[in-house]
């Protein structure tokens, strides 16, 4: 299948995504003076912006570039959690199965910004791990999920939704009924996610998940690849290595360079998003690993030419790709 036709494909799958979502803010403003009450800027707001963040982006991604997303994840009983819900419908991802847990708020990331440059970030949130009620209720909307998804992403932000028994029992589903199951990886729980499809770690994600020493060359990072695949049991690990493009490494020690596609590169934001729920749509839509590298390096490539947490559609994918093999 070529690579316009897997595109054209992605309308017709349906992702799942489980993990930690929450709300990025932005504060704009100017800066003209210092206060009088300690050293610091005072920032003239000028505006407010909200958007998706963690997994509600990957939702985000995927149904930008046509396909159907759910997510499954928890908010809390506040306003913020009433703003998550509208974002999340305003992208045309199903919030229905989010878990709102009443011991902690929703996740909302503000970033105060003047002159371009980030202020300060506050956080909201309450990490570690759910209550078992809660924890329960996320299982029970998974496996009444799953049966009806081609694919599921696991996007793990640390914050307590992607537990040992929740990912375990995710997998396990994924494996029953065929569908792949990929990963967005954090690095404290780097070895927990055994006989997935494949995991997209960034070069500082796969050298710290396995405590790696000394990987310099290209031949140590093929070698790395190697590694997390023996130690997880995994079929491929997609490597995003920034100017380096991609390396994936397959269960069979096939491993695929792939040089980056990017153009121009204004900001990294949201880029491993982009990957991971390409990557997870062509493999849903019958792509091979290679393949599907292959097309999520273009995302990617389109993406970090745009400010902001950005995404690509489908139109603007093909257009890119054809333009590149008539080079």
């Amino acid at each position: 299948m070529s690579l316009p036709k897997i595109i054209d494909s992605f309308k017709k799958q349906s992702v799942l995504v489980v993990g930690d979502i929450m709300i990025d803010k932005f504060i704009w403003g100017k800066v003209s003076r210092i206060s009088p009450e300690a050293p610091v800027p005072v920032v003239e707001v000028t505006k407010e912006t909200e958007t998706l963040g963690g997994a509600g982006n990957v939702a985000n991604n995927i149904t930008a570039l046509g396909g159907k997303a759910f997510v499954v994840g928890t908010i809390g009983d506040d306003f913020t959690g009433g703003s998550l819900i509208s974002l999340l419908k305003e992208k045309s991802v199903n919030p229905d199965y989010l878990v709102c847990d009443l011991q902690r708020p929703t996740i909302i990331k503000t970033r105060i910004i003047a002159a371009s440059q980030q202020v300060v970030r506050v956080d909201k949130e309450i990490k570690g791990n759910f209550n078992l009620s809660t924890e329960s209720k996320i299982i029970d909307n998974i496996e009444k999920l799953i049966p009806k998804f081609n694919a599921v992403i696991i996007s793990d932000y640390g914050k307590g939704v992607v537990s040992p028994k929740v990912l375990h029992r995710t997998i396990a589903l994924a494996k029953k009924y065929k569908i792949p199951v990929t990963v967005d990886p954090k690095i404290e729980n780097f070895k927990k996610y055994k006989k997935v499809t494949t995991m997209t770690p960034n070069t500082k994600e796969a050298i710290e998940g396995m405590n790696a020493k000394n990987i310099k060359t290209d031949e140590d990072m093929i070698n790395l690849g190697k590694k997390i695949l023996k130690t997880l049991n995994s079929e491929s690990v997609l490597i995003t290595r920034s100017e380096k493009g991609m390396t994936l490494i397959e269960r069979n020690n096939k491993v695929t360079n792939i040089p980056t596609r990017a153009k121009e590169v204004f900001d990294v934001t949201g880029a491993g998003d982009t990957v991971i729920s390409t990557m997870t749509l062509a493999l849903a839509a019958g792509a091979n690993l290679a393949t599907a590298a292959e097309i999520a390096n273009f995302a990617a490539g389109i993406v970090v030419g745009k400010l902001g947490t950005a995404t690509t559609n489908p139109e603007e994918l093909k257009k890119t790709i054809s333009e590149f093999y008539k080079k």
